[in-house]
């Protein structure tokens, strides 16, 4: 027989894997470049996330934890993975469909970025996470988060550059608006 409080928990997960998957495995995607790999890395993170769910309903950006959760899996599967032989090219990954929401350009911009300024990126600028918050996610400190969303977005228009002529030298982090020298 089962309880009202575990319905009420499943209704509840079920809520927020509807709305959390699009956005979880457009990041995940963006991170591991394949489509397939991707939504393995994101079940995986959902399943932990249910396994945690009292947890991880505290969290203060559950779709963060599901993330770091998927990312923290592969990096396990990338582990086990190095040990192995390669096949001549018969290994390796297609590249995604596209299936990110971004344009194939962009795509493939942020995968050319550094691992951590990628998650940063992925974090702050698609997930519309805070400083705090993704420096929480990350285990770094926020002062570590904003020189990697710095580097990136400056490597970022560089590569793309703008319409008038070449990107020019993204402000210095101090210098943004608020902040006075102590």
């Amino acid at each position: 027989m089962r309880s009202w409080h575990v319905e009420a928990e499943q209704a509840e997960f079920a809520k927020f894997y509807q709305s959390a998957r699009d956005d979880c495995l457009r990041i995940v995607l963006v991170n591991v470049g394949d489509q397939t790999l991707a939504e393995d890395l994101v079940a995986e993170g959902f399943s932990r996330a249910w396994a945690s769910w009292r947890k991880v309903r505290q969290h203060p950006v559950p779709r963060a934890w599901v993330i770091r959760a998927a990312l923290n899996t592969h990096v396990s599967w990338w582990r086990r993975r190095r040990r192995e032989v390669g096949l001549d090219g018969h290994d390796v990954v297609a590249p995604a469909d596209g299936g990110t929401g971004l344009n194939r350009p962009m795509t493939a911009a942020l995968r050319r970025l550094p691992a951590r300024q990628r998650q940063v990126i992925t974090l702050r600028v698609l997930l519309d996470l805070d400083t705090e918050t993704t420096a929480r996610v990350l285990g770094i400190s926020p002062g570590t988060v904003r020189a990697h969303l710095h580097r990136a977005i400056a490597a970022m228009r560089s590569e793309f550059g703008s319409a008038e002529g070449p990107a020019p030298d993204p402000e210095p982090i101090g210098l943004r608006r608020g902040w006075a020298p102590r």
